[in-house]
């Protein structure tokens, strides 16, 4: 069976996680599909790159939602949210995806 890439998976948490939360108007729902994703994403950078490639990645994750906020004041919330996905879908492809 085909592996989901971590990059789709820590991209759709981002974006799931956001999405969740508008539309159910509670925030911690909105975490629990970030933090899930998050976890997954962050077990295959581990297997796929290590657990210094894995940390980096989960700080780079944390640091995008945290980032998003502040960033939401100048793009809206969704060009925030799309901007910060694709940072941190990038890097994890570029870092444990890509072969």
């Amino acid at each position: 069976m085909a592996q989901v890439p971590s990059s789709l998976i820590a991209a759709t948490g981002l974006v799931g996680g956001f999405a969740v939360a508008r539309a159910t108007k509670r925030r911690e729902l909105g975490g629990v599909a970030l933090a899930t994703a998050g976890a997954l994403a962050a077990r295959q950078w581990r297997a796929a790159a290590g657990p210094k490639a894995a940390a980096g990645l989960g700080g780079l994750y944390v640091a995008a939602f945290a980032g998003s906020h502040p960033l939401a004041k100048k793009l809206g919330a969704w060009p925030s949210v799309l901007t910060v996905a694709g940072t941190v879908a990038l890097a994890s492809w570029a870092v444990a995806d890509r072969k």
